[in-house]
């Protein structure tokens, strides 16, 4: 049974909606479990599919690992039997791979398959490799899976990452946690969801320098498992950004509470340069209409630059704009699907590789389209809430596994949104 989500255009938003801890915060987190040897009290985790699979892969393992209520997940690892994350589980989500540090390190050896994913093109997992055969462990590809082992444990090495990546940073610094002697990181992705799990890291005893920066350096416990406090994930400043965005295709003042605005700059920037206000006050952000809404240029780069997994909804705010606005996608080479599905919207989008001209202004007329990946899906809400007409949104399987409550969310400001089985 497939669900589909009905939206009227036209719409106007108003009110306050909470905003979810981040998804891609909490997945490195649950993975970084697998170090300690106590039983770890994770808060404000969304409730998405995501979660659920990698909840159900440490299951595999042998951990426990279950919600007490719906955003608090308590996990257990010091049972775990198996250390082979098998396809079936990696397959529906590529952040699994981010199980390959912790086990590798704790265990001396694991057997993780190599990723599926969203469809977003090629995201290589040589980078996460090459810098473990640096750190003396010993990898070979057999029928899909990685097979890793360093019978004596990790060694500190230095390690310079090619390019920046995210989950990269992430498994290698937990994996250097346990290792044998200091290893210095260069490149590190700086994204507030790698920081988080470094300062958790340091506030389980481990010495970490240059957090928050390109270069760290991880003092290894020799082995030893870590004593890890309970952590409160941070919030979604995607999902953040998505609904504030919301309120700015259809002019409206709308505010999101639970946010963090310091991990939003680049998002927030381009809102007022579009012509809207920004109130910031503590952890609530508001966005008030604009006069005339003006075109702008991104540039998706890495944090703290305009974030990829925002390029979409931007695209879809563009489509209201006056003017022309240029969107210069350089992360990933199949993340702009979604423009043959606005198009069908009646969007004039012009694509040259991976720039897209987009001509706001033209009227959008409701449709169905499909999502393509997690991100585009929401793109298609928003140009749905200024249609004219009713659009659904079919294959919104891509947004669950991202935002919590989506449709409770948008009904509270106000949108006229229901989720229909086909």
């Amino acid at each position: 049974m497939m669900h589909y989500l009905q939206i009227e255009g036209n719409a106007k938003l108003s009110g306050e909606i909470e905003i979810s801890g981040a998804k891609n915060a909490a997945l490195p987190l649950i993975a970084l479990t697998l170090l300690a040897r106590n039983e770890v009290e994770l808060s404000n985790v969304p409730n998405v599919a995501d979660i659920k699979t990698l909840a159900q892969l440490l299951r595999n393992l042998g951990s426990k690992c279950e919600f007490t209520n719906n955003n608090v997940l308590n996990i257990d690892t010091s049972g775990i039997n198996s250390t082979m994350a098998n396809y079936d589980i990696v397959r529906k989500m590529r952040a699994s791979i981010l199980t390959l540090g912790p086990l590798l390190t704790r265990f001396g050896h694991c057997e993780v398959s190599l990723p599926g994913g969203c469809a977003i093109g090629q995201r290589p997992i040589d980078l996460h490799l090459s810098a473990l055969e640096k750190m003396g462990a010993n990898i070979e590809i057999k029928q899909g899976y990685i097979v890793a082992s360093a019978p004596n444990g990790l060694k500190g090495a230095r390690i310079v990452f090619d390019k920046i990546t995210v989950t990269g940073s992430e498994n290698i610094i937990m994996a250097a946690a346990l290792a044998h002697g200091t290893t210095h990181l260069l490149n590190v992705a700086k994204e507030p969801e790698v920081v988080q799990i470094c300062e958790v890291l340091a506030a389980s005893g481990v010495k970490i320098e240059g957090i928050g920066t390109s270069e760290i350096s991880v003092q290894g416990s020799g082995g030893k498992l870590l004593n890890i406090a309970n952590v409160e994930v941070i919030p979604d400043r995607i999902e953040a950004g998505t609904y504030l965005y919301a309120g700015a295709i259809t002019n409206s003042k709308i505010s999101v509470t639970k946010a963090n605005a310091n991990h939003m700059s680049a998002t927030l920037a381009k809102l007022e340069e579009m012509g809207f206000g920004i109130e910031i006050d503590g952890d609530k952000i508001t966005i008030l209409p604009a006069k005339r809404i003006k075109p702008c240029e991104i540039v998706t780069t890495e944090y703290p630059g305009f974030p990829t997994d925002m390029q979409a909804q931007f695209m879809a705010l563009s489509l209201v704009a006056n003017g022309v606005s240029v969107i210069d996608e350089r992360l990933f080479e199949n993340r702009l699907m979604h423009v043959s599905e606005l198009a069908r919207m009646g969007a004039d989008i012009r694509l040259n590789g991976h720039i897209a001209s987009v001509y706001g202004g033209s009227e959008l007329n409701a449709a169905d389209v499909m999502a393509t990946d997690l991100r585009a899906s929401s793109a298609l809400i928003l140009a749905a809430l200024v249609a004219k007409g009713t659009s659904r949104v079919h294959r919104i399987y891509h947004l669950d596994r991202g935002y919590e409550n989506l449709e409770a969310k948008f009904k509270k400001l106000g949108a006229k949104i229901v989720r229909l089985e086909e």
